[in-house]
């Protein structure tokens, strides 16, 4: 019996069902429950506005780096990196051609410089590789960038491309690396508490060792928040008006909500932003280093 989204809804005796949940998923409802019903609930699913550049560049760095250790030995070269994201760019959320071709150097040079620090021989445990847990409530998945492994220890990478350098407070408060070094324990069944943040514009790391009371505290969060899912889902069921049920929660993020075009509280609350507007603002008067 389904129930909304999809859900199905328990039976009298059956075993409870585990609430079947991403990071991307928790963190949708936590922002913003309407964002949440618009991208997991309301089929068929609302249009969704234009893409933006800075995932344009976050994506072909992702995929340029995946075919790099999936090439073989004697292709992993920062050359061969350079052409992978070539092959892989897309004009896609930047103001023009131009802006996209500087843009696309500067992340080729983030990759030389990067890829200067890694051993091409040391070759990961896994790549993009999908991992799984449960808890009591929860069935936890993700698909982690890179997992490495560190003398009897795996590492869970995760690469980011966004303009402000990690931090370890980043890497200690991220759900979705606590829930990678728990599914990297189930899945593979190997020790993991090491997370690490791999900015590449910065060439810097952060990291930090998760503990079991640092992991039991994001459980305990998420399954606060899978907890609150479940009481919206069944006050619609209960004949709650489902934008009551899962309200807009306004702000600054309105001007960037993938779901803006079908939210008119989001439209109302801010104005739109350009799709290139989270590059850094001195884009143009970088021409010349970004074409290194």
């Amino acid at each position: 019996m389904a129930g909304v989204g999809g859900e199905q809804l328990e039976m009298p005796g059956m075993p409870r069902r585990l609430f079947p949940a991403t990071p991307s998923k928790l963190a949708t409802f936590a922002d913003c429950p309407r964002r949440y019903r618009y991208a997991y609930v309301d089929r068929p699913t609302p249009p969704k506005g234009p893409p933006w550049a800075h995932n344009t560049v976050g994506s072909a760095v992702h995929a340029a780096l995946r075919s790099w250790w999936d090439a073989p030995r004697d292709r992993r070269t920062a050359a061969a990196a350079r052409q992978l994201l070539y092959g892989v760019w897309s004009d896609t959320g930047f103001r023009d051609a131009g802006q996209s071709a500087r843009w696309r150097a500067r992340a080729a040079g983030w990759l030389t410089d990067y890829l200067a620090t890694v051993d091409p021989d040391d070759e990961p445990v896994g790549l993009e590789r999908q991992v799984a847990a449960t808890t009591p409530v929860l069935a936890l998945s993700g698909r982690v960038d890179r997992i490495d492994q560190r003398g009897d220890e795996l590492v869970v990478v995760d690469y980011k491309t966004g303009r402000v350098p990690s931090t370890e407070d980043e890497a200690r408060g991220s759900p979705a690396l606590a829930f990678y070094v728990l599914g990297v324990q189930r899945t593979l069944r190997r020790p993991c508490r090491r997370v690490e943040l791999h900015h590449l514009p910065s060439g810097t790391v952060a990291a930090f060792e998760h503990t079991e009371r640092s992991l039991a505290n994001h459980v305990r969060r998420a399954e606060d928040v899978a907890a609150d899912i479940a009481t919206a889902t069944q006050r619609v069921e209960d004949g709650v008006h489902p934008d009551e049920a899962f309200p807009t929660v306004t702000g600054r993020q309105c001007g960037w909500c993938d779901f803006r075009p079908s939210c008119p509280a989001g439209q109302a609350a801010t104005p739109a932003r350009e799709t290139w507007s989270f590059l850094p603002a001195d884009d143009d008067a970088d021409d010349d280093a970004a074409g290194r």
